[in-house]
């Protein structure tokens, strides 16, 4: 399986940057559902008043996935790769 990752930066409500990738298999999903993935992950943190649009949410790559993203792709369609919070700049 070969999967495409989205690079994601999305504004929290508290002014740091969530830097987080989108992982789901390569040609399943509509942008559109690729950007609701995202959504369901920002509530899931509470962050659901975060404003996520196609220009916070841009293809990166693609690559092979490792098999715990596998599993979860196979599960619930998708992988969210937490990277980390941006802190505001001064």
């Amino acid at each position: 399986m070969k999967v495409a990752v989205f690079d994601t930066y999305v504004q929290k409500s508290n002014g740091y940057t969530a830097h987080f990738d989108i992982i789901v298999p390569i040609d399943k999903y509509s942008h559109e559902e690729i950007l609701d993935f995202g959504r369901a992950y920002l509530e899931s943190i509470d962050e659901k008043g975060s404003r996520l649009r196609s220009e916070e949410c841009r293809f990166c790559h693609i690559e092979t996935p490792s098999q715990e993203i596998t599993d979860s792709i196979q599960a619930r369609g998708y992988y969210i790769l937490e990277m980390e919070d941006i802190a505001p700049s001064a």
